[in-house]
């Protein structure tokens, strides 16, 4: 009798949770859609401004470069020893901003992006990895800025936070508006200089 009783038991616990594995099979599908589309409300739908402009004035480097001036705030595209195109970016808050020569070692789409250890250090609640989408502060578009062949963490990027274009707010990235970075990216070759001043 008591085995008897044991078996109706699992059986009705068996029973029991088919039920509610029925029950999420059809309360999933339901709750999916509306997930999405709370994350799709995040997603910017505005890349923000364009802010190329070509700018008629002597450029000491060839044509294909990238000319960053840091406290100007701007980074300009070199189409001719004549002239260029000028673009408003984000550059790096006090204590971060840098100068030298590096290259565009990589392109991206979309990017993910994982903070350098040292960001970590400084912020220990950041994740390890975001994914591309509305909370990536890479935007829809990185250039990867190497020299001698190894990335120097530093990037030119695009941001969903389109009022720090234009400011010192990054930790040493050059951050555009994301129609900015996007008309950039397809301009832009692999391989070519970056000047920061």
């Amino acid at each position: 009798m008591k085995a008897g009783g044991q078996d109706i038991g699992k059986r009705q616990a068996g029973t029991a949770w088919q039920r509610l594995a029925g029950a999420l099979l059809v309360l999933i599908p339901l709750t999916l859609p509306a997930i999405a589309k709370a994350a799709s409300a995040r997603v910017p739908r505005n890349l923000g401004q364009t802010t190329a402009t070509v700018v008629n004035a002597a450029q000491a480097h060839p044509a294909g470069t990238i000319v960053i001036k840091s406290d100007e705030r701007t980074l300009d595209l070199v189409l001719s020893g004549k002239s260029a195109l000028r673009y408003r970016i984000g550059v790096g808050r006090d204590g971060f901003r840098w100068t030298g020569v590096v290259r565009i070692g990589r392109k991206a789409e979309w990017p993910d992006w994982r903070p350098p250890a040292e960001m970590k250090l400084r912020s220990p609640e950041l994740p390890d990895l975001v994914p591309a989408g509305p909370f990536n502060p890479m935007g829809a578009r990185g250039l990867y800025l190497y020299r001698g062949g190894a990335d120097t963490l530093y990037r030119i990027h695009g941001t969903n936070e389109q009022s720090t274009v234009g400011e010192f707010a990054s930790s040493g990235c050059f951050r555009m508006s994301n129609a900015d970075v996007i008309d950039l990216y397809n301009r832009v070759k692999l391989g070519a200089t970056v000047v920061v001043k």
